[in-house]
């Protein structure tokens, strides 16, 4: 629905966004948002997260408890309700969508996509797409059960985590036992459930940002990225694909987003396919910036949070170009109470070079702290600058 007035942030006039899940990607929304003259609440459930550094107001809660998610939404009255994370209550945003609160880009499709579960049966036995053989576990032994079924190497999940925890890879019957102890301990939430995947015969993985918005869909050029243990360590844009897997891409993130937003969800998914050729296989989606499309804050004239603002609001979206660039994510390691960084001189050296430090307050065992981008007359420049800039950044 198109707005025909904005209003003062901090004002009676004023535009809502609540955040909920303030981390990088959500700050980038935030600054976007921020920037068309909408008030922005940030929450999470620590202090000081990176959305919360530029947001108009904050606030700290266990985002899976219901009351507290209620009496937040009712405190602060925003237009507009947008996860960023998928650890929330979702039974509780149902209810608050009924009562005629506004959910992006919908309560449904956050409930659906915050569990691995609700996605894979939604793209494979509703909508009937491509897809890795999968089972579910809810034991060690339904685990073993289901690893043969769908045969070795095979890939076991948290049916709810992000960032790759709790993620491993099982080569043989004897890896099992441990596959299950790690994704128990690795899931955001107890759901007591996992799931295996069959390996695929593919070439390339991908990403591909679609836009639900007022005007229909938009999409943006594929993105290929690498990952290790389920977290993204490089993005690229444009990854090179055939126009038949363009076009069986971009039909099967369709028919995904459509289901998920019904007739008014509107906003950015992240939808990862695996291809072959011209064959093209389902794999996950995110409904909300993904953090493999970092590298469209200088790929794109619009960025993926720009992008998601917009459908948001219901603003235009008009056209959207590409360069070839790259990101590269910076991590910090061990304990760290106060992360500090060296080398950004270094790292911000080369012409075509960008550097986001997320502000994030603290690291603890794994954590993604900043990000490198690079353009380049080619993809591969651009990775290899990029590459090199987040080499030069440390933190400790």
């Amino acid at each position: 629905m198109k707005r025909k007035k904005f209003g003062t942030p901090l004002k009676r006039s004023a535009v809502k966004i609540m955040m909920l899940g303030s981390g990088e990607l959500g700050k980038e929304v935030v600054i976007e948002a921020m920037r068309l003259g909408v008030e922005v609440i940030a929450c999470d459930r620590y202090a000081d997260a990176p959305a919360m550094l530029v947001a108009n107001s904050s606030h700290v809660f266990n985002m899976r408890d219901g009351k507290a998610l209620r009496r937040v939404v009712e405190k602060v009255k925003p237009d507009f309700i947008v996860p960023e994370i998928e650890a929330i209550a979702t039974d509780t945003l149902v209810e608050l969508e009924k009562e005629g609160w506004t959910v992006i880009p919908t309560a449904r499709a956050a409930r659906l996509t915050m569990d691995r579960r609700g996605i894979r049966r939604l793209a494979a036995e509703k909508l009937k797409l491509p897809t890795s053989p999968y089972r579910f576990a809810a034991s060690l032994a339904e685990l073993q059960a289901g690893a043969k079924a769908v045969g070795f190497p095979c890939f076991i999940k948290p049916t709810m985590s992000s960032s790759g925890h709790g993620q491993s890879v099982a080569r043989k019957p004897a890896d099992i036992a441990g596959s299950w102890k790690q994704a128990m301990e690795g899931t955001r939430a107890s759901t007591g459930l996992v799931i295996v995947e069959g390996a695929i015969d593919f070439d390339y993985e991908i990403t591909l940002l679609t836009v639900r918005h007022d005007g229909g869909f938009a999409f943006c050029e594929p993105i290929g990225h690498i990952q290790v243990d389920g977290d993204y360590r490089e993005s690229w844009q444009p990854h090179a694909m055939t126009a038949t897997a363009l076009r069986k891409a971009r039909d099967i993130a369709k028919k995904v987003v459509n289901d998920l937003c019904g007739r008014k969800g509107r906003g950015l998914f992240g939808v990862e396919l695996f291809v072959k050729g011209d064959k093209v296989w389902f794999s996950e989606l995110s409904p909300r910036p993904h953090d493999t499309g970092m590298v469209t804050m200088i790929s794109q004239n619009m960025s993926e949070m720009e992008l998601h603002v917009r459908a948001i609001l219901g603003l235009p979206i008009p056209g959207i170009t590409c360069r070839a660039a790259a990101s590269v994510p910076v991590l910090g390691d061990g304990s760290i109470a106060d992360p500090t960084y060296t080398g950004l001189e270094k790292a911000l050296a080369q012409p075509g070079t960008s550097v986001r430090i997320f502000g994030k307050p603290e690291v603890k065992g794994h954590r993604r702290m900043a990000v490198a981008l690079a353009t380049g007359r080619t993809v591969a420049e651009a990775r290899r600058k990029a590459k090199a800039s987040a080499k030069h950044l440390k933190v400790s």
